[in-house]
C-alpha cells in the first residue's frame, strides 16, 4: 500500500523523558509506516533548550504561525530542582506558556471517553470541554522575596508620565509578591475562540471567574465576555437553542460535578490548567486527554495534556519495563495530521487520523492495555501491556479495521 501524501509539513515539537521515548515509537510504529510524513522538526527537550536560551521555542511557535499546524510533545518546566539535574543556566520559562503567548490562542481539552472506563463522577454521560485561556495570568508573572519590613505598591505609569498607585501591603518582616497581567486584547481573543468554538461543536459554554473578590481582574474578564456575546453571538445561541451563561467559580465546580457533560467550561489560565486535569482524572486518566491551542490567527497546535511522566522515564534508563499509555500522545498526532488533512484537502489523511483513533480506542475495549488504564477499566482480566507492546497493539488493531 502506497504512503499518504503530504503536501505542506507539520511543525513538529520533540520533548522530554517517557512521553519522549514514546514520541519516536508512535511515528516509527503507527505514523511513517502509512504517511509519508513531513515536518519541520523542532527539539524541545530541555536539554536542546537550554543549549539555545529558549529560542527554540520561540522559533517553533513562529513556524506554527507559518504552517498553521503543529503537533507537540511533552515537555518540562524546570523548578529548582531541575536546575540542578541539568546543570541549566537559568529557571527556563514554560515552554507551552511561551507558545500560547506567541499564538495568543485558547486551549481546548477534551477527555477521550472509551468504554469500559466509568467515570468517577457517576452522572458524568457526555465529554466536558475546558476552554483555557492562553496567555497571562500567573504564567507571565514577576516575583519579589521581600527581605524585611517595607511597603509593597502597585505602580503603573502612563506613556504621559502620568501615575496610578496603589498600596499591596505594609511588610513588618519577610515575605512575597507576585504581579501577574492581561490585556483586553487577549482577553477578547479568547472569548471569540469560546465563543466560536460552542457555535461550531453546538455546546453550552460556561464562564468563570472570581469577580465577586476580584473586583477589578475578574470583572474585567466577566464584562468583556458579556460585551462580545451581546454584540456578536447572542444571535447564533439562540438560533442553535444552546446556552452562555457565567458564574462564580466555586459555584461553576458544584454544577460540573452536579451535571451530565457535555458543554464547554471557560476557564482563566491558571484556573482551566488546574481543571482541565481534574476533569480528566475524574473521566478515567490524565493520559485520556486530549488538547489544542488555537489562534484567532488560525494556527492549531495539538498535544496531550498531560506531563513528561518522569516516574516511568527513570525506569526506563535503568532497564525496566514500563507501561505508559500513550493514547493521549497517538490523539496529538491524530489530530494534527486531521487539521493538515482538512487544510490541504487531503481526504485520506483526515481519515487516516480518523481510523487510528478508533484503532486506539477499540483495543482498550477490547481488553488491552497499560496498567494505568488496567486499574480504572471494568474488563475483566485485561492484557495488560508494556509501552512499546502497548502501540503495537493498536498498530494490528488498525490494520484489521476497514
Amino acid at each position: 500500500m502506497s504512503k499518504i501524501e503530504m503536501k505542506i509539513p507539520l511543525v513538529e515539537m520533540d520533548g522530554d523523558e517517557m512521553t519522549r521515548i514514546l514520541w519516536q515509537m508512535i511515528k516509527d510504529e503507527l505514523i511513517t509506516p502509512y504517511v509519508d510524513l513531513k515536518t519541520e522538526y523542532y527539539d524541545l527537550g530541555l536539554k536542546h533548550r537550554n543549549e539555545t536560551d529558549d529560542q527554540v521555542t520561540v522559533d517553533s511557535a513562529e513556524a506554527t504561525k507559518k504552517y498553521g499546524v503543529a503537533v507537540k510533545c511533552a515537555t518540562i518546566t524546570p523548578n529548582a530542582a531541575r536546575v540542578m539535574e541539568y546543570d541549566l543556566k537559568e529557571m527556563w520559562k514554560s515552554p507551552n506558556a511561551t507558545i500560547r503567548a506567541i499564538l495568543d490562542g485558547t486551549v481546548f481539552r477534551e477527555p477521550i471517553l472509551v468504554n469500559g472506563i466509568v467515570p468517577y463522577v457517576s452522572n458524568w454521560k457526555k465529554p466536558i470541554t475546558i476552554a483555557r485561556h492562553a496567555y497571562g495570568d500567573v504564567y507571565k508573572n514577576t516575583e519579589i522575596k521581600v527581605p524585611g519590613p517595607g511597603k509593597a505598591e502597585l505602580v503603573y505609569t502612563a506613556a504621559d508620565g502620568t501615575e496610578i498607585r496603589e498600596t499591596i501591603h505594609e511588610f513588618d518582616g519577610p515575605g512575597i509578591l507576585q504581579g501577574i497581567h492581561n490585556t483586553e486584547a487577549s482577553i477578547s481573543s479568547f472569548s471569540r475562540a469560546c465563543f466560536k468554538y460552542a457555535v461550531d461543536t453546538k455546546q453550552d459554554l460556561w464562564f468563570s471567574t472570581k469577580d465577586t473578590i476580584s473586583k477589578k481582574y475578574d470583572h474585567t474578564f466577566k464584562d468583556i465576555f458579556q460585551e462580545i456575546y451581546d454584540k456578536e453571538f447572542a444571535d447564533q445561541f439562540k438560533e442553535l437553542g444552546i446556552e452562555y451563561f457565567y458564574t462564580l467559580i466555586d459555584d461553576a465546580v458544584a454544577r460540573v460535578i452536579r451535571s451530565e457533560g457535555g458543554f464547554i467550561w471557560a476557564c482563566k489560565n491558571y484556573d482551566g490548567d488546574v481543571m482541565s486535569d481534574m476533569v480528566a482524572t475524574a473521566y478515567g486518566d490524565l493520559s485520556m486527554m486530549k488538547s489544542v491551542l488555537v489562534s484567532p490567527k488560525g494556527a492549531y497546535e495539538y498535544e496531550a495534556a498531560h506531563g513528561t511522566v518522569q516516574r516511568h522515564y527513570y525506569k526506563h534508563l535503568k532497564g525496566e519495563e514500563t507501561s505508559t499509555n500513550s493514547i493521549a500522545t497517538i490523539f496529538a498526532w491524530t489530530g494534527a495530521l486531521r487539521k493538515r488533512g482538512e487544510l490541504d484537502d487531503i481526504k485520506e489523511l483526515c481519515q487516516f487520523a480518523d481510523r487510528l483513533e478508533k484503532a486506539c480506542i477499540k483495543t482498550v475495549e477490547d481488553g488491552k492495555m497499560t496498567k494505568s488504564l488496567s486499574l480504572i477499566s471494568t474488563c475483566k482480566d485485561p492484557v495488560i501491556l508494556n509501552s512499546l507492546d502497548f502501540i503495537k497493539a493498536i498498530r494490528s488493531t488498525f490494520d484489521s479495521l476497514n
